[in-house]
């Protein structure tokens, strides 16, 4: 009875067991799983006996209880000794094993709880102390994830008073519940393998008086799959099935196959019971009843167990029903009350299966608002995460403690902020943690705690061996008592106390043993040196922390992070040799070392206690003979010992290391490291001199300052870590290959830069760029780690350094400063010569004496008292001056070279007599290349005659220049002075500003700059070559050569060619004649010398010029000239032709000769003098329009015109000039514009030559208003202007011929209104609709009049819709309208449009059938909108008054910016009117005004879209009702495009000003509108035609096959069809036409940004119509720009083919050549490029080239390609090249391969085409042969039907037939055998 009592409770007091009170005590509270009391108690718990069948009243009333704990999920409390119950393996450590238990629960089963077998063998080798060979460890024996049997041992307390589960795996304690007599066949068991037999394995299943074996034969299976083929080992873990038992189950078979154990079943027939019953057996169940947290079983017929919520199938869960069968695992059975919990989960459902998923993604993330799904108020709450899977908080992690926690708080739906914090693996659950502590700790298992890491702790005791600190939630670290202090402390209980905070630094963290070693030694935790956590963080010269770790006669072992460790070997101790390490050093100390070298795979390293970049100890000086060693990346002073031919040997100081410095490495300069080699001597000392690297005891110095203060700014990454794509470094060029440059960097990493990215010019030869040991500054463009490699770019545009000026003036200044390092080394030098030169300083000015003029020009000096001094002047610097030998001279000295011990001088007049003049820093001059050197030029100032440095060069990787860029002597530069005294160098320090401002040699580029004339006639060139000696103001006679327009070629005597410009002919030119033509060809002239034409620099040389002998002589005839002596001397040569214009002044009158009209430019060319030019644009050459139609007729070629002076053009050295006058654009003046904009409704915008802009009003466009009065205008358009006002930087203007044409007294139809004092009351004016408001219609009168006709006066009719309104008076209606009233005082204008008042007819037209408005109607409604109609008025008028400028011209503003009212809100109309801002206004004139919506009440739904330059085609009052159709869908491109790029520049037509305007003034154009009334039949007409013409219009827009016509055209059609590349195409074209190449360009890119990404072909298309582009009117440059881009965006193959074609197209075939070369190389393995470039090679007729290519492509394409390409190059052969090659290849093939039927095809066809009729019917012989399927055999038998159908005889048709008929009944014969 005791057990029954156990198992029932009858009621009374009993004893209950420690466990079961804290089960019990919060039962009442409990409401998650609660099942009402009337459910409950219908179910006894008697079914749980075996045979007891009699019902006992009382329980009833005890049962309530036990069942409403039934569904408590398990928790700690809940589990007992005895209790057996199924786990996971969760972790495997060396001696114990972490099980997951269900319902989140954990537990952890020691090494000796495995079985008794393992235990005796951990203690045989505990005895023997030695490792046992067969003993397994337990990672060996067990994997996280796999099933095991587990008895509950002991709930015990951890130290921390945590609950702890302790188990064991023993067979014996978790079958102990069996006996031998009850195992039977068929039981699912757990065993571990106890020993090892012949034939098979003893197996421990724990079940006394039993033995049971496991043949060899049965394991087989199991060994080969779980185990890969190793045997088992004792303490092997094994799920077997019973396959016999023998003598009452003494012995007993055992099996592990999958097959048995996965289908083991337990049954009735095993007799198993509740005291037996094992956990994860499988039986099979009956659902009894389902509840909302779970389900009742029944199974094995008697017994009864319960699923929780969490162990139900997840896939099922929702769907159980009673009395369904499902099969159930066993997880636990409680020992007392033989309760049992079974899952349903299908994980459990196979014996032997490990779990799969063994944690979650999301450990440690924090999770925001997760909502309950239910709680319990005994074991916790679950909760629903994002991605619906379940997760599950214990109680005690719901609140930070007992005392807060709310029940409340957790009702399901709240939601809650928690943190994963672990996994449970058995009911596949994320465990959360709703703590504080929790979710702020930093760490929350060991796993995210790295070694070298600072963490914060609090002390929790102090051990003798440590302390203990508690880092995290779960996470403990030991501080081992050497590490409490940097010091050794012997009280640490004093320094800590328990609950203290304390920072530490992680020594060591190893997650699996659970072990955190951790230290509170300040210096280490303070230590800002990088710290090494592995041995792969020690590079050679790093200097760290750590702590010695024993200290040996032979050195110190010094630790680090993570075990990381090194050696300090004895000599590397101290400066000073120690001879007893240990007593100098103790364990635990911290130091300071470097790392000497580390070979991380021997995990060795050696490390030194000298640290050589300390400063502390740099000077302590100890003269030691001891070798020391050199760390990479110190600076140290070395001691030149001697020169060797590539450098210099160097001892390092204070030791005297032997070391090297490379003649590169001397300095930045590449020039300047041989001079200072040449000069150092041995003994010098060099200071910080960087160490580069060092190897076996061989040292590399460097000594270039931009490596140095890189080092020192510790911005040297020093490991391929450290680098990423995007940074610059500083290195030097280590070595040069043809495909690149390698560069170095000072920590002794290195990269590439390949060809293509080292330079932004074209590289032909690397060679040319760069040099070894140069200094360059490198951006990374990507690294791969793993390699070691990284890729660099020395492109300029990549490796900017910022400011360019800045950039230039530091490396000049570094240069000079080298310099006079090089002159303090000469001058400390015994030789006069040497001291001397030393002090020569550049700028000095010397007394010499010539010694000789030699051949080349240049003079040399005598040395004077130093022997060997050597002075010259070259032929430049002679400066003209006639010299004889010993004649006295002052030169003044450019430069001294210093190797060649030469000192350059010059005799320049300007130089010698320098001007004293004070100079600004920062201001810009004008200078002359007096002097180059490699890295810097010297040149002098204009004004002043200073010297002057500045660098070539503005970066240290700018070194290469092409020949056009390189500067001569005698340039022109422009100079920012940086420095306005000269100093130690003699020079003033200055940057040079833009190539542009330099002057000689300009390149013949832009037609702009170098005009046509100098491509002068080729007689003048072939003259050049001639020397003469003319000199300036001479006499020459000469006979006319050729007459030019505007010069005249003339042959002098000795054949030298002359010519004399037009300006030079008379002294009075007749304006409209042409001066050359008074010369005539072959006549004698008398001509005076006036200036020498530089036939190179077309610039006009001074005599002194060397070159002058050999310019052209220009000449003049002009009578005054001749009579005269003193004559003019052209000069530009040191004046620049800036200066020359500069005389003229605005507003002044000259003569000019006409050169030639610019079409392009618009503009014509003149030239005033022969070294002065203008232009006229064209609108400054008449006020007629015939005129600027066509100037070609007015203006003949030479003519002489009379031109004003405008003033100089800012960007050229040209005169603006104007044949009409000074163009002043001031008050009253006229001009012509032209048109650049039309803003509908609202007028014109109009551009002036220089820029300045204007706008015209809509009533100043003509002196009678129309009903389209901008219907006329399109942009480009030129116009006559008449200036209104010109106060504001926009122009007022005017078109009405009243004011341009005054003297025509045209009749002004419309008058202007420019105030409300031009109206009188009762006068007819006509206006424009401005907008229909709530109250009547604003109507505008002039650009600043607006007046307000009530709705009584607008119409005799009311209609029912205002809507109506908006139809019929569109804004920009015109109208007339009458006066009523005036009130000036308030600018107040009441119109009328009534037909009454007007006489016209009303604006509804009758046929709307509108009713009348009557006439009380209309009084009640005047009176009532009176006020709101003035205020509106008002305010519009007063907004205007207040615009209005002194001179009362309100027409400065824009014109009609008012936005219409109809587009405003209707709320806000009741007078709230913001005023406008002027300000605003003006930003008005840029903003477009694209869209005129219609107003709200608007319900036509038309849309009218406006564009700019568009004519006002969309008039409202005529629009039908419904939307316009939008343009067809324009088709997408497939390539063949059907239009054609290449359109040469040449065939293009210039785009001359559109529209023909024939008349005088355009007004002229237009019949005058007559203002008397026309009869209503005209009327009537005059309607019906602006209707037809606007429905044309109209219908022209709409028709979708319109060709677009404008730019306009494009972006409408572009608006519904954005991907459509044949359209972006097409407009990219209409550009070229017009040779807009820039806009064609915009196109194409804004093109790419439209189309969308997923239009790969449309895009595809657009790149290579850019790729033409470039490569017909681009640049190389341009093109390759271009082309990288498509290859980044595009299919890299295609953009290569396509551009392939384009090269050669337009037979650039070297281009094409070389782009096949580098896709050969880079898609070696697409088949295509080898057959294209086969095939371009066979178009050159370069046939053995493409043999070869096939070659090739065989060598590197796969096997399974090499018919298909041997068949392609054949064909190819046929198609271009030698047909018997191609027969040869194809046979050679089909021997090979007879059975390839497609390439038989291919031969076939080829031959057909190619061939003669005998050889094709050769091959058809040899195919139907062939022994093929008879499907391919049908095949060419019928093609040779086909063939002979076509090419033969009937007889041969009936051959071909026998032959097939033939070939069938061979193939029935063969079947039928």
């Amino acid at each position: 009875t005791a057990t029954m009592e156990e198992s029932f409770p009858r009621g009374g007091t009993r004893k209950t067991h420690k466990s079961e009170k804290a089960f019990q005590q919060s039962v009442e509270q409990d409401n998650l799983f609660d099942i009402s009391t009337e459910e409950e108690s219908t179910k006894g718990k008697s079914q749980k006996g075996p045979a007891k069948t009699k019902k006992l009243k009382t329980e009833k009333r005890e049962n309530s209880k036990s069942i409403r704990e039934k569904f408590e999920i398990l928790s700690i409390e809940s589990l007992c000794e005895g209790m057996r119950i199924l786990g996971c393996v969760k972790e495997v450590n060396e001696l114990e094993l972490v099980v997951s238990l269900p319902n989140g629960l954990k537990g952890f089963v020691q090494v000796t709880e495995i079985c008794d077998a393992y235990t005796k063998k951990l203690n045989e080798q505990v005895a023997q102390e030695e490792p046992l060979k067969d003993l397994a460890h337990l990672p060996e024996l067990f994997s996280p994830g796999m099933l095991v049997r587990c008895v509950v041992s002991s709930v015990g307390f951890t130290e921390r008073g945590k609950k702890s589960v302790k188990l064991s795996l023993n067979p014996k304690n978790v079958n102990e519940v069996l006996s031998a007599e009850a195992l039977k066949p068929g039981m699912l068991l757990t065993g571990t393998v106890s020993s090892l037999e012949d034939h098979g394995y003893l197996v421990d299943i724990g079940v006394g008086g039993a033995r049971a074996f496991l043949p060899l034969q049965k394991a087989k299976e199991y060994i080969r799959q779980k185990n890969k083929g190793a045997e088992l080992k004792v303490g092997h873990y094994l799920n077997c099935v019973i396959e016999e038992v023998k003598g009452n189950g003494g012995v007993v078979g055992l099996s592990i196959g999958h097959s048995e154990v996965s289908t083991a079943i337990a049954t009735e027939e095993q007799n198993w019971t509740l005291n037996n019953l094992l956990p994860g057996l499988v039986v099979k169940a009956q659902v009894q009843k389902v509840t909302p947290h779970g389900l009742i079983l029944n199974f094995l017929s008697y017994f009864t167990g319960l699923v929780d919520f969490m162990h139900l199938d997840p896939k099922k869960a929702g769907t159980y029903f009673s009395n369904q069968a499902v099969r159930a695992c066993v997880l636990c059975v409680h020992p007392r009350t033989r309760a049992v919990r079974l899952s349903l989960r299908p994980i459990f459902l196979q014996p032997g299966r490990s779990l799969t998923r063994l944690s979650c993604q999301h450990l440690g993330a924090v999770l925001e608002d997760v909502p309950v799904q239910s709680f319990s108020s005994k074991a916790g709450a679950t909760f629903r995460l994002k991605d619906g899977a379940l997760a599950y908080a214990r109680l005690s992690h719901l609140s930070d403690s007992k005392n807060i926690f709310n029940a409340e708080a957790f009702k399901p739906g709240n939601t809650h902020k928690c943190r994963i914090i672990d996994y449970s693996q058995m009911d596949e659950l994320a465990l959360l943690s709703l703590r504080t502590s929790v979710i702020e700790a930093q760490y929350l298992r060991y796993h995210d705690i790295k070694p070298g890491a600072l963490v914060k702790g609090t002390v929790l005791t102090i051990k003798p061996y440590g302390m203990l600190v508690k880092v995290g939630e779960q996470i403990r670290g030991l501080v081992p008592p050497i590490h409490l202090a940097d010091i050794l402390i012997k009280n640490p209980e004093k320094k800590y106390h328990i609950g203290d905070e304390v920072k530490c630094r992680v020594l060591l963290c190893d997650p699996e043993a659970k072990k955190l070693m951790m230290t509170l030694k300040k210096t280490l935790i303070e230590s800002k040196l990088p710290a090494i956590t592995c041995y792969a963080d020690a590079k050679p010269g790093l200097q760290t922390h750590g702590f010695i770790l024993r200290v040996k006669d032979y050195g110190c072992i010094v630790k680090f992070y993570n075990d990381v460790q090194g050696l300090v070997p004895k000599h590397e101790l101290s400066a000073e040799y120690v001879p007893d390490p240990e007593r100098v050093f103790y364990t635990g100390q911290v130091v300071k070392v470097a790392v000497l070298n580390c070979e991380p795979s021997k995990e060795r390293m050696l490390l030194s206690f000298k640290l050589l970049g300390d400063p502390k100890r740099e000077h302590t000086g100890h003269s030691q003979k001891k070798r020391r060693a050199v760390s990479v990346g110190q600076l140290v002073d070395v001691k030149v010992l001697e020169k060797t031919k590539d450098g210099l040997e160097v001892a390092v100081l204070p030791h005297n290391v032997p070391a090297f410095l490379p003649i590169p490495h001397l300095s930045d300069h590449v020039a300047n490291g041989p001079l200072l080699y040449h000069w150092l001597q041995a003994g010098d000392i060099l200071h910080r001199v960087l160490c580069l690297s060092q190897s076996e005891g061989h040292v590399l110095l460097c000594r270039k300052p931009a490596l140095v203060s890189t080092v020192e700014g510790g911005q040297d990454p020093k490991s391929f870590s450290e680098i990423h794509p995007g940074m610059l470094l500083i290195g030097f060029v280590k070595s040069i290959k043809d495909y690149g440059v390698f560069v170095q960097f000072p920590s002794g990493l290195s990269g590439l830069a390949p060809k293509a990215i080292m330079s932004d010019k074209f590289v032909t030869s690397t060679s040319d760029h760069f040099v070894e040991g140069q200094t360059v500054v490198a951006k990374v463009t990507n690294v791969d780690e793993e390699k070691q490699r990284m890729l660099l770019s020395l492109r300029l545009s990549d490796c900017g350094l910022g400011d360019l000026a800045t950039t230039s003036l530091l490396l000049l200044s570094q240069c000079l400063e080298e310099w006079q390092g090089v002159r303090s080394l000469m001058s400390s030098r015994d030789s006069v010569l040497i001291q001397t030169l030393a002090e020569m300083i550049p700028g000095m000015v010397l007394d010499l004496e010539v010694q000789e003029v030699l051949e080349d020009g240049s003079v040399v000096f005598s040395e004077g008292p130093v022997p060997g001094l050597v002075l010259r002047a070259s032929r430049y610097h002679r400066a003209g001056q006639e010299v004889e030998p010993g004649q006295k001279k002052k030169a003044v000295i450019l430069n001294v070279d210093m190797l060649k011990l030469e000192v350059h001088v010059s005799l320049c007049h300007d130089l010698v007599n320098r001007k004293a003049k004070k100079l600004k820093k920062g201001s810009e001059h004008q200078a002359i290349v007096q002097h180059l050197e490699e890295s810097f030029a010297v040149a002098s100032l204009v004004e002043t005659g200073h010297l002057a440095a500045f660098s070539l060069t503005s970066h240290l990787n700018d070194t290469f220049r092409f020949d056009s860029e390189k500067l001569q002597v005698g340039q022109g530069v422009s100079l920012t002075l940086k420095t306005t005294e000269p100093g130690v160098t003699g020079f003033l320090l200055a940057v040079e500003g833009p190539a542009t401002k330099r002057t000689v040699r300009q390149t013949r580029k832009d037609s702009e700059t170098v005009d046509e004339d100098e491509e002068a006639d080729p007689a003048l060139v072939v003259g050049a070559v001639k020397k003469h000696t003319l000199s300036i103001g001479d006499m020459v006679t000469g006979t006319v050569k050729s007459i030019k327009p505007t010069h005249v070629v003339v042959t002098l005597e000795d054949g030298i060619i002359g010519c004399i410009h037009a300006s030079h002919i008379l002294d009075d030119v007749p304006v409209g004649t042409s001066p050359t033509a008074k010369l005539k060809v072959g006549k004698t002239v008398t001509a005076r010398v006036i200036g020498g034409r530089d036939m190179k620099t077309f610039k006009f040389l001074p005599i002194s010029h060397p070159r002058f002998i050999r310019t052209i002589p220009e000449l003049s005839v002009r009578p005054s000239e001749l009579e005269k002596d003193g004559c003019t001397a052209l000069n530009t040569h040191t004046v620049s032709p800036l200066e020359k214009i500069k005389q003229y002044q605005a507003g002044q009158t000259v003569i000019c000769f006409l050169k030639k009209y610019n079409v392009v430019k618009k503009w014509l060319e003149v030239e005033i003098a022969p070294d002065i030019r203008g232009r006229i644009p064209l609108l400054l050459t008449s006020l007629s329009f015939k005129v600027l139609k066509h100037p070609d007729k007015k203006f003949r070629i030479g003519q002489a015109l009379k031109a004003t002076v405008v003033g100089p053009d800012s960007s050229k050295a040209f005169l603006c000039l104007s044949l009409i006058g000074p163009h002043k654009l001031e008050k009253g003046e006229v001009a012509m514009g032209r048109v650049v904009k039309v803003t509908p409704k609202e007028g014109l915008t109009v551009s002036f030559p220089f820029g300045k802009m204007g706008t015209v009003s809509i009533f100043h466009v003509s002196d009678s208003y129309s009903e389209m009065p901008l219907e006329d205008f399109i942009p480009q358009k030129v116009v006559r202007c008449y200036v209104l006002s010109a106060t504001d930087h926009v122009l007022t203007l005017s078109l009405r011929s009243s004011r341009t044409n005054p003297e025509t007294k045209s009749k002004i139809t419309d008058a202007e209104i420019n105030s409300i004092q031009d109206i009188q009351e009762g006068q007819l004016l006509r206006g424009y609709v401005k907008s229909v408001q709530p109250h009547g219609v604003l109507f505008g009168l002039g650009p600043s009049v607006v007046g307000l006709a009530q709705y009584p006066h607008v119409s005799q009719y009311s209609p029912s819709k205002k809507a109506l309104y908006n139809r019929y008076l569109p804004e920009g209606k015109l109208l007339t309208a009458k006066v009523l009233s005036l009130n000036r005082q308030k600018n107040l204008v009441e119109l009328s449009f009534l037909p009454g008042d007007t006489g016209k007819p009303d604006v509804f037209p009758a046929s709307l059938g509108l009713p009348l408005l009557k006439q009380e109607e209309r009084k009640m409604e005047a009176e009532e909108q009176e006020h709101k109609g003035e205020e509106e008025q008002k305010k519009k008028n007063q907004k205007r008054k207040g615009k209005k400028n002194e001179e009362g011209q309100e027409a400065v503003r824009p014109p009609g910016k008012e936005k219409s009212e109809s587009q405003k809100p209707q709320a806000k109309k009741q007078g709230k009117r913001p005023l406008r801002e002027p300000a605003s206004e003006q930003e008005g004139v840029k903003k477009k005004q694209k869209k005129a919506a219609p107003s709200e009440e608007d319900d036509s739904g038309v849309e009218v879209y406006y564009r700019e330059g568009e004519e006002e085609v969309e008039e409202r009052s005529v629009l039908p009702k419904g939307k316009p159709t939008r343009p067809a869908e324009v088709p997408r491109l497939q390539l063949s495009s059907g239009f054609i790029w290449d359109v040469g520049l040449d065939s293009l037509t210039p785009a001359l000003p559109p529209r023909g305007e024939s008349s005088d003034s355009e007004e002229d154009d237009k019949p005058q509108q007559s203002t008397q009334k026309r009869s209503k039949k005209e009327r009537m007409l005059e309607k019906q035609k602006a209707e037809k013409e606007l429905s044309r219009i109209e219908e022209a827009l709409m028709d979708p096959g319109r060709q677009p016509e404008s730019a306009d055209d494009f972006d409408r059609l572009l608006l519904s069809s954005p991907n459509s590349s044949i359209l972006w195409l097409q407009y990219m074209a209409f550009h070229l036409q017009a040779t807009e190449i820039e806009k064609a360009r915009a196109v194409a890119e804004r093109a790419l940004k439209t189309i969308s990404f997923r239009e790969e072909q449309e895009k595809l298309n657009v790149w290579v119509a850019l790729l033409n582009l470039e490569n017909m009117y681009g640049s190389p440059e341009s093109l390759t720009k271009v082309f990288e881009r498509a290859v980044q965006y595009n299919e890299p193959l295609k953009v290569f083919l396509h551009l392939a074609d384009i090269y050669t197209k337009s037979e650039k075939f070297q281009e094409a050549g070389e782009l096949y070369n580098r896709m050969l190389k880079r898609f070696r393995q697409e088949k295509s490029v080898w057959i294209k470039y086969g095939a371009f090679l066979l178009r050159r007729g370069q046939a053995g080239a493409s043999h070869r290519v096939m070659q090739r492509a065989l060598e590197c394409l796969p096997n399974k390609e090499h018919v298909d390409v041997i068949a392609k190059f054949a064909q190819l052969e046929f198609q271009l090249g030698d047909a018997e090659r191609a027969k040869a290849i194809f046979e050679n093939t089909l021997s090979t391969y007879p059975k390839r039927t497609d390439v038989w095809s291919v031969y076939i066809d080829m031959t057909i085409k190619h061939g003669s009729q005998k050889e094709v019917r050769d091959i058809f012989e040899r195919v139907i042969h062939l022994s093929l399927a008879p499907k391919r055999m049908k095949f060419f038998f019928k093609r040779y039907l086909d063939y002979e159908k076509q090419h033969g005889t009937e007889k041969d048709v009936q051959a071909v037939k026998a032959k097939a008929l033939e070939y069938v009944e061979a193939k029935s014969s063969v079947l039928e055998d």
